[in-house]
C-alpha cells in the first residue's frame, strides 16, 4: 500500500475535536506497553494557539505514565495535524514531529479513526470507555479500506477513569 491510499477527513473542526478520548484500540507503539490500560488523550489549546496533548495510561507495572506533546493544525489539509512529544527546547529540530491524520470522525464527534500516512500507527478514539461492536467494526473497516493491517491490533482495558499523575 501507498501513502496515497490514507486519507485524512475532508472538514474537520478542531474546536469540536477538543476534551477528552479513550483510546478504544491501537496498532502497537514502540513508545507505549501493548498491556497499558485505561489510556486516554486530552486534547486543549495552548496560548500560541498550538494544540496541548495529554496522554495518560496506566502502564504494564501498575504504574501512571504520561506524555504531554504539542499539535499544530496543517492549516492546507483539515484533520491534519503534525505532533510531537520531545521536550520543548527539542521541538525545533527537523524531523521531530509526526503526522497525526484523523481519518474518520462521526458528525457528534464521539467517535476518532486515527492514524499515519504510512500505515504504521492507527488509533481508535472514543468520547466514552466502551463503544458497541457495530460502530467499531464500522470504523475499522474505514482502516481496512485505507490499507492499515489490524492483525496486531490492540484493545486496552478501560475502566472510564483518567489515569492521575502526580
Amino acid at each position: 500500500m501507498t501513502e496515497e491510499t490514507v486519507r485524512s477527513v475532508p472538514a474537520f473542526e478542531l474546536g469540536r475535536y477538543l476534551g477528552l478520548w479513550f483510546e478504544i484500540g491501537r496498532l502497537p507503539l514502540r513508545f507505549e506497553d501493548d498491556a497499558a490500560r485505561d489510556v486516554t488523550a486530552e486534547y486543549s489549546i495552548d496560548d500560541d494557539g498550538s494544540v496541548r496533548v495529554d496522554n495518560r495510561c496506566i502502564d504494564e507495572d501498575g504504574k501512571p505514565t504520561q506524555a504531554i506533546g504539542r499539535a499544530v493544525p496543517d492549516g492546507e489539509h483539515p484533520g491534519r495535524l503534525r505532533v510531537s512529544f520531545l521536550p520543548e527546547a527539542l521541538r525545533w529540530l527537523p524531523f521531530t514531529q509526526a503526522d497525526y491524520w484523523v481519518l474518520r470522525v462521526d458528525d457528534g464527534y464521539e467517535h476518532a479513526l486515527v492514524g499515519t500516512p504510512d500505515h504504521k500507527h492507527l488509533w481508535l478514539l472514543a468520547r466514552s470507555p466502551e463503544i458497541s461492536d457495530a460502530v467499531e467494526q464500522s470504523f475499522l473497516a474505514t482502516a481496512r479500506e485505507q490499507g492499515f493491517e489490524l492483525e496486531k491490533w490492540i484493545r486496552p482495558s478501560q475502566s472510564g477513569t483518567v489515569a492521575s499523575v502526580a
